[in-house]
Order: structure tokens, then sequence, then C-alpha cells
């Protein structure tokens, strides 16, 4: 329960700078595919904080890093790169995903961003070999960014989009806004940095943004063994407990 009032939230977009023309969102989801990968591109591409959004009527988190808070969803840029990246932290219920999306598009609307992409993964079931990026996207967006690529990024299948992602897609079927969600299935560990490298590669090749992923490939490779190993642990625990089982009923 999230102790919401019966007022919906609202949320304003404070920037102060002009963004650029792309706009690269990624928010707290299920395996936190995207938000790692946008965490990621500040970091490495030496990104400055222009901005940040604000949420009324809804419960929020102040995060901090050695000692210093931050706002929860930020904006970042870079005078010489044409790119602006949106760093969701939040957590939005499903009932708040929507006006997000909609502040999120007035923003983008009222300072001439051409084209948002958003960074997503997708909690379904799969095999090792559906491990890639896939698009769902308008058609001026896979006309200008897509159509020479190679190789080509597959399109998602069948399906749906709510939130956040639903929002921007649907507004750039009905205007001349570009949009474009690219989303790569996740597993329940968190972060799945394996689908956040996934997502980058792809970004990287779209954008040529030069990013280097050498130390997200170590990280997530470190992400892997912890798993492997504390998968290792808890099998060996269960083995352990079924022998004292055993032994057990031996002596009834």
């Amino acid at each position: 329960m999230f102790g919401f009032t019966d007022r919906r939230p609202t949320f304003d977009v404070s920037s102060r700078s002009s963004p650029s023309e792309t706009l690269v969102v990624g928010v707290s989801e299920f395996g936190l595919a995207g938000l790692t990968a946008v965490d990621y591109l500040v970091t490495h591409l030496g990104l400055e904080e222009t901005g940040h959004i604000r949420v009324d009527e809804l419960p929020t988190i102040t995060p901090f890093a050695e000692g210093r808070p931050r706002h929860h969803t930020r904006l970042y840029s870079r005078d010489d790169l044409d790119v602006t990246v949106l760093v969701g932290e939040l957590f939005l219920p499903p009932s708040a995903a929507d006006a997000f999306g909609q502040a999120v598009i007035e923003w983008t609307d009222a300072n001439g961003i051409d084209e948002t992409v958003a960074l997503s993964g997708v909690p379904t079931a799969h095999g090792p070999d559906e491990h890639v990026t896939y698009h769902i996207a308008t058609d001026d967006y896979r006309s200008e960014r897509l159509e020479d690529l190679d190789p080509a990024v597959p399109a998602m299948g069948g399906g749906y989009l709510a939130g956040v992602n639903g929002a921007l897609l649907s507004h750039g079927m009905e205007t001349a806004l570009a949009a474009c969600v690219y989303t790569t299935p996740v597993h329940a560990q968190t972060p799945d940095a394996d689908a956040a490298l996934r997502l980058l590669e792809t970004l990287d090749r779209v954008y040529d943004l030069g990013v280097d992923l050498g130390p997200l490939e170590a990280f997530a490779e470190q992400v892997s063994r912890q798993y492997e190993e504390l998968a290792a642990r808890m099998e060996a625990a269960e083995a352990e407990v079924g022998e004292r089982q055993a032994e057990d009923r031996m002596y009834m």
C-alpha cells in the first residue's frame, strides 16, 4: 500500500538549460536494466546534471552517495553531445506512470526535442538465444535510425506497452516526435547487468556515442559469478538438509 490521497500525482520538470534533440530515458523497473544503462552513460560520458523532476502526492525517495543527497529523477547532458539522459531512480506504481509520461511529453514538446528513446527490460520467459535487444518504434524513427543499420535491431513480436514507455510511443504516433523503446529480456536478479550491456551496445551502434563498455562488461561478469556462487551455496545447503532428513528417518 502506498497510501495515496484521492488526487493523482503531479510531476514538475525543471531544467537549467535547453535539452538536446534526443532524450534517452531509463527508469526504475523490473531488473533495473534501463536504469543501470543510463546511469552508466552519465558516468562514462561525463555528463552534468542539468535538471530534475519533482513529484507531488506520491511517496518519494532521496538517494545519496558519499553523504551527498540527489534528486530521484534527474536530467543530464553535455554541450558537445546531442543527447540528454533522464535517470529515474524512483519506482513509479502503474497509477502514477501515465502522469509521469505526460509530464515528460509536455516538457519534450516545449523544448523542441525531436525524438525519445526508452531503454527497458521485459520480464519474459526466454532462452539463451533470445538474449538480444529488440525495438518497438514509430515509423519515422525506424526510417531515420533503423532501416540502414547493419546488423539490424529486430522488431519485438506482439504485446503492449503501458506506463512511461507506452505514453511516449503513443505520443510519437500522434505527433512529429519520433519515439522508440529498446527492450531486452531480463532476469529476476538485480541489477541485470548483462541486459543493461545489451541495451547500451545497441544504443551505441545507433548513435555512435563512443561509450567504453569494458567496465560494464567486467561488472556483468562479476554479478554473474556472484549469482552462480549463491546458487551453488543454496544447492549445497538444500542437499545437506535432505541428507539430515534421510538420516533422521533411519532412526524413526
